[in-house]
This record gives C-alpha cells, sequence and structure tokens, in this order.
C-alpha cells in the first residue's frame, strides 16, 4: 500500500460509534473527516488556522472539577491501572536506547523498534505511562498558541500490543476506554467530544488514527500502528499497536479553562516571572478572548495567522497592532516558563551544551531562552527562574533536585560561552554586511542566516542588531528556530554492514560461536571451516578471535591447515558472522583449522578495555553525573575515553579521576560480563547501560564492574580489575565543544609513560641546575628575566623603528608618500610591523611595504594610513599576491596585513611588485 494522506472509511468505523449513534461528517473549513453526537454540528469543532471552530473552553470548564498536572497524571495512570493496564515508569528525556533519534518525542518512543517491531516482549502488556516528551519543533510557536504547543510535556500513552497469536486490544476497545474516561472519569457532556480521522505517521511507523476534539481544543491522538514505512510504501507489520497520546497539559487546561495552557501548568512560576519582568495588571479579560482565537494561530500559515489576529482584534476592541504590542511581552514570558523547564530536564539528564547531537539542541534552546529574557529585560534571572522549575518538578521527578548544582553550573559556563560568541560575530556579521553592500545587495539571505546560526551560534536578532549599524536588512523567518532545530533532530542512523558486498555471500550461515565471551582467556582453539571468501578470507564454525568493535581492535595471530600456518592481520564482523583476514591465499581443502591469537595483544586490550570502564566510572564520580562516554579507542601502548564535560578539566580533577581508578585496581573488583535480556537489562541497570550508544538486539552484553560502573559492552575484560596493574593518564584536550578526552595508558605502559616523565624532570632539573622539589620557582624566576629581556627587546626595536623610519627615504607616487625597503635591524616580526607603523603614524598620505630576514623566512609588513585609503589598495589582497612570490602566503585587513614565506631570494622581487602593483593604482587614481 503506498503512503497516503487519507484511509478509506472502514479504518475508522467502529462498533462503538454504531452502537452510540455517531454520525460521520465531512468538515466543510478543514475538509477532514469526523464522527461526533451532535446532530446539529456543522464544523469538525477544532480551533484550527482554517477557522473550523473558536476555543470556547476557556473560562467554561466542561469538566466536572478543575485538576493541577499532577492530579490529571494521576487520574489518568489510576484510571487505566483499574482496568489492568501496568503503571510504567517514565523513561528519559533523552532517547540514548535509540539510533536514528536524540530526544524522546512521544511515549510510544520507549518500545520503539525493539518491541513495536517484535525482537523484544513489552514490559507490561497492556501498559500505561505518563512520558515526559520534548519536541522542538514546535519551538516557535510556544508562547503563540497559548499552550497549545509545548517544547515539554507529558504524553499519557495506554498501549497494547498485539500479536498474531495474541490480541489484547484494538480500535473499539481504545476507543471505548478513551470515551468512558473524558466523559465518566472527568464529567465531559458526550455530545462535546468529536473524533477526527487523520493518518499517523512516525518512527518508521503509520497507520490512521482518531484525534479527540472538546470544545475547539485537541486532547488526545489514538493511533493504530499496523504499517512500516518502506520506500514510501505501508507494509503491514506483525504487531499491531495501540499507540494513544494524551496530553496531560491539554487535559489540565481544559479542566481549568484557564486564559493559557502556561497559567494551568506553571502556576507560581509563571507569576513570578510576570512580576520578574514587570509585566503587572494584565487584562485577563483581553487575554480570555485572545485565548478563543489562539487555535488558528500558525507560524507556518503567516495569512491564516494573521486573519485569526485581525479577528481577535476586533473582538478586543483595539488595533492589531497595539494588540501585538500588548501581547508580545506576555508570549515571551510563556516560552520562557517552557523552555526552562524543557531546560531542567534536558540538563538533568547529563547532555552538555554543544555543536552536535542533543548538546545543540539543548544550546539552542537555551540561547533563544537567554535572548528572550533580553527582551523581557531580565537576562539576570536565568538562574533564579531555574530555582524555581527546579523545585516545582522535583517532588515528581526527583533527578532535577539530584543534579541541581550541574544544571545552574553547565547554565553560566554556557551563558558566558554565549556572550564571549555574540562578541565576536560582530566583526563577522559586519564584514558579511559590507560585502553585501558592495554587491548592491541590502539584505542578508535566509542560508546566510541559517548558516550563521548553525556554524557561528548567532541568533538572527544579534546579527539583525548588527546589520542595521551597516545599513543592511535582515528579515527572520517567524519559524526560523524551527527550521534550524529540524535539521539536526535525527541522527544519523545508516546501518553502515548493509552495504558490505560480502552480506549476500553469508547469508545462508548460521551464527559464528564467539569463544572469546565464553572464555577470553582462551588462547587457542580448533575449527571447523565453514567458507572461504576472496582466497584469504576465512569464515569459522567458532573462534576465539576477537573482531573489531567498541573502540576495541581485532585480534591477530595464526591459523593452522594441515600443518600450514598462515597470518592472521584482522578479524571483522559481518552481521552475526566473524571473517578471518589472513595475510595471504589460504587453503581451500582443509575441512579443519587450529588457531592462537596473539596472547600479548589480547591481554592489554583486556586490561585498556576494563581501565576504560574505571576511568568512567572514576570521571562520573568526580565531575558529576552529566558526564557521559562519546567515543573510545583502545590500543596496547595507549588509548583514549572521549567524555561529555562542559569545560575543561584541571590538574586537581584529572589526578582525582586517576587516584579513583588506581583505587579501584587495588581493590580488585570482581569484573562480571552476562548476556541479558534488553527489558531485564534496562530494568535492573536503567539507561546509563547505554555509554557507548545504542545496542542493537534482543540480548544485550551487561559488564559489571561490582558497584563501580555497568553498561553495555561487547568488549573482552580481565576477570578483576587488579590485573590491569596500573593507569595513567598521559594528558586531556578538547576534541571538540562539550567534548573532553583523556588518554591513558596501563600496565607496564603506564610505567614506562612515569618513567619518561621523571627521567624529563631530572633532566630538566640539570639543565636548570635546580633540585627537582625547586623547578617551579626557578622557572618562574627563569620566566620573568625572559619577560624582562622581551620587553626590554621590545623596546629597542620600538626605538630603531623610530629612528630607523625617518632615516629611510619614501618616495612621492602622485600624492602618496610609498616607502619600499628591506630593513636588517628588525630581529623579529615586531621589528617590521613597528618600523611599519612608525612611518605610516608620522606621515600622511602613506603607504609602508616593509620586508626583512626574520628565523630564516622572508616577511613583509604592509600599513596603510587612513589618508591614502582612496587608492582602492586592500592590504590583505596585496599581500595574499606578493606571499606568493615567496612561497607562502599572506592575510589582514584592508589597512594592515602581513606576508611571507620560506623563499629568502624572493624577497626583492615581492617588493618590486607591490611597487609596480602600486605605481599602476596611482596613477589611474591621478
Amino acid at each position: 500500500m503506498i503512503v497516503r494522506k487519507r484511509f478509506p472509511k472502514e479504518e475508522y468505523h467502529i462498533p462503538f460509534f454504531d452502537e452510540e449513534d455517531f454520525t460521520r461528517k465531512l468538515c466543510p473549513k478543514c475538509n477532514e473527516y469526523y464522527w461526533t453526537l451532535n446532530p446539529d454540528m456543522e464544523t469538525c469543532g477544532e480551533a484550527t488556522p482554517q477557522g473550523c471552530a473558536l476555543s470556547t473552553f476557556i473560562n467554561d470548564p466542561p469538566t466536572k472539577r478543575a485538576y493541577t498536572l499532577k492530579e490529571m497524571r494521576e487520574t489518568f495512570l489510576s484510571f487505566f491501572e483499574e482496568r489492568d493496564h501496568k503503571r510504567m515508569k517514565p523513561y528519559p528525556v533523552v532517547a540514548r536506547w535509540r539510533d536514528d533519534l536524540y530526544l524522546t518525542s512521544a511515549s510510544i518512543v520507549d518500545f520503539q523498534p525493539y518491541v513495536t517491531n517484535g525482537i523484544v516482549p513489552p514490559p507490561a502488556n497492556p501498559l500505561v505511562i505518563s512520558q515526559p516528551c520534548i519536541r522542538l519543533v514546535d519551538v516557535d510557536n510556544v508562547g503563540p498558541t497559548f499552550g497549545r504547543h509545548l517544547t515539554i510535556f507529558e504524553m499519557g500513552g495506554h498501549h497494547a500490543f498485539n500479536y498474531p497469536n495474541k490480541d489484547v486490544y484494538w480500535k473499539d476497545k481504545t476507543v471505548r476506554y478513551h470515551h468512558e474516561f473524558v466523559t465518566e472519569e472527568l464529567g465531559i457532556s458526550a455530545d462535546k467530544v468529536v473524533y477526527k480521522e487523520d493518518v499517523w505517521i512516525g518512527g518508521g511507523n503509520a497507520g490512521p488514527d482518531l484525534e479527540t476534539i472538546v470544545l475547539g481544543l485537541e486532547l488526545a491522538t489514538l493511533v493504530f500502528m499496523k504499517f512500516k514505512v518502506v520506500n514510501g510504501k505501508f507494509v503491514e507489520l506483525p504487531i499491531r499497536t495501540v499507540d494513544t497520546g494524551y496530553g496531560i497539559e491539554r487535559y489540565t487546561w481544559m479542566s481549568q479553562g484557564a486564559v493559557s495552557g502556561f497559567h494551568a501548568v506553571y502556576g507560581e512560576v509563571l507569576e513570578a516571572i510576570f512580576e520578574m519582568a514587570g509585566i503587572e495588571d494584565v487584562d485577563q479579560k483581553l487575554l480570555a478572548k485572545v485565548a478563543r482565537f489562539s487555535g488558528g494561530i500558525s507560524l507556518e500559515q503567516p495569512t491564516k495567522r494573521r486573519d485569526s489576529w485581525h479577528r481577535a482584534a476586533e473582538q478586543v476592541g483595539v488595533d492589531i497592532s497595539e494588540l501585538a504590542r500588548i501581547l508580545q511581552p506576555i508570549e515571551n514570558v510563556f516560552a520562557v516558563a517552557d523552555h526552562t523547564k524543557s531546560l531542567a530536564f534536558l540538563l538533568a539528564e547529563g547532555v552538555v551544551p554543544s555543536n552536535s547531537k542533543e548538546g545543540y539542541l539543548t544550546r539552542l534552546l537555551i540561547r533563544r531562552t537567554y535572548r528572550l529574557l533580553k527582551a523581557l529585560d531580565i537576562e539576570d534571572k536565568l538562574d533564579s527562574i531555574m530555582e524555581s522549575q527546579i523545585n516545582k518538578w522535583s517532588s515528581d521527578f526527583p533527578h532535577l533536585h539530584e543534579m541541581r548544582p550541574g544544571i545552574l553550573k553547565m547554565l553560566s559556563v554556557e551563558k558566558q560561552k554565549f556572550k564571549q560568541t555574540l562578541k565576536r560575530g560582530k566583526s563577522l556579521v559586519t564584514r558579511i554586511a559590507q560585502d553585501l553592500k558592495l554587491k548592491k545587495k541590502g539584505e542578508i539571505p535566509i542560508e546566510t542566516l541559517i548558516e550563521l546560526y548553525d556554524s557561528h551560534g548567532l541568533p538572527p536578532e544579534a546579527v539583525q542588531e548588527t546589520a542595521a549599524n551597516e545599513g543592511v536588512d535582515v528579515k527572520t523567518p517567524e519559524n526560523f528556530y524551527k527550521m534550524v532545530a529540524e535539521r539536526h533532530l535525527q541522527a544519523d542512523s545508516r546501518d553502515l554492514t548493509t552495504t558490505d558486498e560480502r552480506l549476500a555471500l553469508i547469508a545462508d550461515l548460521a551464527e559464528t560461536r564467539p569463544l572469546y565471551y565464553e572464555d577470553p582467556y582462551q588462547k587457542e582453539f580448533e575449527s571447523r571451516v565453514i567458507r572461504i571468501l576472496n582466497d584469504n578470507q576465512v569464515i569459522l564454525e567458532q573462534t576465539v578471535f576477537y573482531p573489531e568493535g567498541g573502540g576495541q581492535p581485532a585480534d591477530k595471530g595464526f591459523l593452522k591447515f594441515d600443518g600450514k600456518i598462515v597470518e592472521i592481520i584482522d578479524v571483522q564482523k559481518v552481521g552475526k558472522i566473524i571473517i578471518h583476514i589472513a595475510k595471504d591465499s589460504v587453503p581451500k581443502d582443509c575441512e579443519m583449522v587450529s588457531g592462537e591469537i596473539d596472547w600479548d595483544r589480547r591481554i592489554y586490550h583486556m586490561r585498556a578495555h576494563t581501565a576504560t570502564h574505571l576511568i568512567m566510572g572514576a570521571a562520573r564520580r568526580v565531575l558529576g553525573d552529566h558526564v557521559w562516554q562519546t567515543g573510545t579507542q583502545k590500543n596496547i601502548d595507549r588509548s583514549r575515553l572521549d567524555i561529555s564535560h562542559f569545560q575543561r578539566l584541571t590538574t586537581a580533577e584529572i589526578n582525582k579521576i586517576e587516584t579513583l581508578a588506581n583505587q579501584a585496581i587495588i581493590d580488585t573488583i570482581p569484573v562480571e560480563a552476562k548476556l541479558l535480556p534488553r527489558d531485564k537489562a534496562e530494568a535492573k541497570h536503567g539507561f546509563r547501560l547505554y555509554q557507548g550508544g545504542a545496542v542493537p538486539g534482543k540480548e544485550i552484553r551487561v559488564v559489571k564492574v561490582g558497584n563501580w560502573e555497568v553498561e553495555a559492552c561487547a568488549g573482552t575484560h580481565v576477570e578483576n580489575t587488579g590485573e590491569i596493574g596500573f593507569v595513567k593518564i598521559l594528558h586531556t584536550e578538547r576534541v571538540q565543544d562539550g567534548v573532553e578526552r583523556i588518554n591513558y595508558a596501563t600496565g607496564k605502559y603506564a610505567v614506562e609513560e612515569s618513567q619518561k616523565r621523571e627521567a624529563l624532570l631530572r633532566k630538566l632539573s640539570e639543565t636548570l641546575n635546580a633540585p627537582q622539589d625547586k623547578l617551579l620557582p626557578t622557572a618562574k624566576r627563569l620566566l620573568k628575566e625572559w619577560k624582562e629581556t622581551r620587553r626590554e627587546n621590545e623596546r629597542l626595536q620600538k626605538s630603531l623603528a623610530k629612528g630607523g623610519a625617518k632615516s629611510l627615504q619614501p618616495r612621492k607616487i602622485s600624492k602618496y608618500n610609498v616607502l619600499i625597503s628591506k630593513i636588517d635591524w628588525a630581529t623579529d616580526e615586531q621589528g617590521l610591523v613597528s618600523t611599519s607603523n612608525e612611518f605610516v603614524k608620522t606621515t600622511s598620505n602613506s603607504i609602508a611595504v616593509i620586508g626583512g630576514l626574520i628565523n630564516n623566512n622572508a616577511r613583509i609588513v604592509i600599513s596603510i594610513s587612513p589618508e591614502a585609503a582612496d587608492l582602492d589598495i586592500n592590504a590583505r589582497d596585496l599581500a595574499s599576491k606578493i606571499g606568493a612570490i615567496l612561497g607562502g602566503g599572506g592575510s589582514g585587513t584592508k589597512d594592515f596585513a602581513q606576508a611571507g614565506g620560506p623563499l629568502k631570494k624572493g624577497l626583492g622581487a615581492a617588493l618590486n611588485e607591490a611597487l609596480k602593483i602600486i605605481e599602476e593604482k596611482a596613477t589611474k587614481n591621478t
């Protein structure tokens, strides 16, 4: 079946609708079908940009009582719990068990793809959950739609997984449950409940769905997931999944009839932000009138949005521009309340703001929040607002309180980074604006605007401020942040093994038995030969050779074919088959082989791999629970571990991590590796399992180092930490924003590195003629003396430059004073710079091109005085041209630049070329 926008009536026509006398109608406004008990209903009843209806529940809630968010969540969970659904704890908002998504955007994400594809059984069937979700695709609509759109919300989901041999429940019972919940539990009149037909597609799955509408507000989506989307077509799934999404915040809003969803959900937090911003005496009647039209607001449909605002302005009795002036700060407060809660949840789960993956999305939200606060003139209140959010939600989500110090610290660091970004970005935007003006273009294109944000972190508001000073316009799309976020919402989950041409050649083979898991200390083995590919690729029934994976290199060793010894130089895993790569071709007529691995290589990989777990656990204990593994590579002599962290590691932190890791070695902690069913592993150890990323399959190999560290890991490890011997952190480096790399050695290589450092200290001690315990004060004294000598040298250079500049004779070219000279008194580049600058400073209408030999290289400095700007010579361009003659290049600004290269003999030619160019320009300018 081809992917379609609408399913036939039969997909939605259920016995319940007939029993209760529901009528199916077509909405003339949005052209969608809906089911209703009200025969007089003319539209679908949803407040949409098409103008199908208004939000009539504002100040007139249809429920029998008002609920808080906490009460609504508990009412929903208890309702389904009483109907034999098992209550589940919420999953994290960062979907680390998925390799295709960064954030949990719906409750069904918790169970995709492993449960929905039948790889593992569900944790319960049926089940119910209230799952905090984060959707940044709606970020621009947060605020203007008064609560319909949120970046963070709780999705109440009751899920049933229907197998071919076990039916739990399907469409009819799902709708009956919902109807009973809204009418009997919440007390909403049945004739106010509308079921609107739609098609749902998400996470690679699809199916018909019914959206439930009450008095203009969509409250829930009842999805009947029965298809998988493959190459643009619907393919039937073996498991039919009931995937419901009840908007817990929306039900709360409906029950209170509040003027906005933010008033209903955020309460005292919202009031505090209003007070901070000095927004007092908000006209609640005006807000209520506008809220009725808020369903028509969509930043993606500006024409329909304007129509909604016009209708709202007419109802309120004010001009539309005046209405916008009133609402803008209020909408900003709404967005701040929402965004800061999202940030609390993201940061509490250890997301470090960065330029990639979920870190990028978090940074986007922080910087948008900061700009909103600046617009409200309360950017200094971010910490206070975050404290309020943590206090409000910690009773239901205790990890927020536990991570409070880390949340506030990461926010503080990120604020400073953003300020530095804005400061650095001004010159970049100025250059872009000036270039556009030269090209007679008066507006920064949207592609450039997105690039400035994506690559340089500059928000459009900041670009607009700087560009305006240059007379260049910036027109920011109202859905700008959605456009940016959509580029980063999904991970690259390409399965590289699907491109391996060998898959077709091994598809019929059984899985290779991995003896290295059964006994990682086994060195020798025998096996039956299953197949040989390309003369030198051997597939065995079983093997002790470990294939490359998880940052651990492959084993090497030998295979013996009837006495012929073949060297194995690589081992690869393709699907479930292990392939041994031989250095040379192998005999094809042997049924059995014996093998032996390079044991020294293996044992050092085992030590290094286990040490990685120890350093990871130590880093989290020293730095905080925000630390996650982002990459690793183990080698014999040295290895590395990349971790998420918001700033550079200090020496004290490095030493503490090293000390803790070595203490774990001294404690000889037992190391266990077990293969567990995925659901049981997650239930027992939580989602910290996925330190190294998502792990496919029905079962997970869990490596547990006592109470020190536990994670899903496919590598080989020692039996207890004492076998590692010793770990030495060699150095750390910043490999990208938000990621620290720890380089380390283990065992005898750690000892050798320590000995090298000790030898270096002894040599340094001899060189400086100072004992080792006096090296630091001696080095400080020598550094001080060196700085004093350098300052004196600079003073002499400037004195020489001043005298030298006066002694040099410029030539008059047209009206310009041009100095082209090679000097020999400059001992470094500063001497050239000082001479060049001294000349243009003391000589009007001047250009200086000063060259010299510095550190065995030819160097040239170009300075142009402000009065000579009309000569139309760009110092940077001139430096590039003459730098090429020196075998190098040049760089700088339009009035000051430097050139250089290794071709010393080209210095004269380069200076002559500069003179020629200046003469040509001056002649044309006469």
